[in-house]
Formats: structure tokens, sequence, C-alpha cells
């Protein structure tokens, strides 16, 4: 594992105090690990400043939407019909890292795992 992909969800449990996601926040810092978050999960999140979303959003990298993560994203939203576009993102950001991805969201990423077999989702 090279490092850790937060979905919307996983963000959503940081901001809320959940006991599981703030260890996973605490192991990463302490094992060095690189926190990605694709920048349209972001846009699902973030809803105006306050300090504990800034904060959060200090603890990860953002990635920028490029061709390459999109049109991955985009194949394999013509592979499932039921994948959202966020999801897809996540997923395919994840693989060309080989990222852990977390998710509140298992039962749409684990559709997507049978594009992405590499991908490993945890729950928050």
């Amino acid at each position: 594992m090279l490092g850790l992909t937060f979905d919307t969800g996983a963000l959503i449990a940081l901001e809320r105090r959940a006991a599981r996601m703030g260890k996973v926040l605490y192991e990463a810092r302490e094992r060095r690990l690189r926190i990605t978050v694709p920048s349209p999960v972001l846009t699902e999140w973030w809803r105006g400043s306050s300090r504990r979303r800034d904060d959060i959003r200090e603890s990860f990298d953002l990635e920028p939407l490029g061709e390459r993560v999109a049109k991955l994203a985009g194949e394999a939203l013509a592979a499932l019909a039921s994948a959202s576009v966020v999801d897809a993102i996540v997923m395919a950001s994840a693989s060309l890292r080989g990222d852990v991805v977390y998710t509140s969201d298992m039962d749409d990423l684990m559709a997507l795992q049978s594009f992405f077999p590499s991908v490993r989702v945890l729950h928050t």
C-alpha cells in the first residue's frame, strides 16, 4: 500500500469525529502515509469554511482531475451503468497509485472493484 484515498463519506466521518476515521487519520500520520482526495470529492464535501473543515483539508493532498483519471473513470462508468461519477473517479485515482480507499459507501465502491480489482476498499 502506497497511501490512502478518502471519498466524501470518509471526510464526513472525520468532520463528525467518528472514532474509526480519527484512528485511520492518526495512524496514517504516524506512518507518514500520503492521503489523497480527488478534487470532485472536495466539491461534494465542502459546504464552506469552518475550523474543523479547514483542519481536515490540511490533512490530505488534493488531486486535480487530470485526463488520465478522467478517462479511466469514464471507462468504468461505461462498464458499470450504476456507478456515480465521483465514485468512479475515486477508484480510478486510487488504482493508479495502489492506494486503499476509505468510504462509507461500500456497496457502490465494491461494485466498482470489478473494474478496479487491485483497489482495496475499507469502511469508515
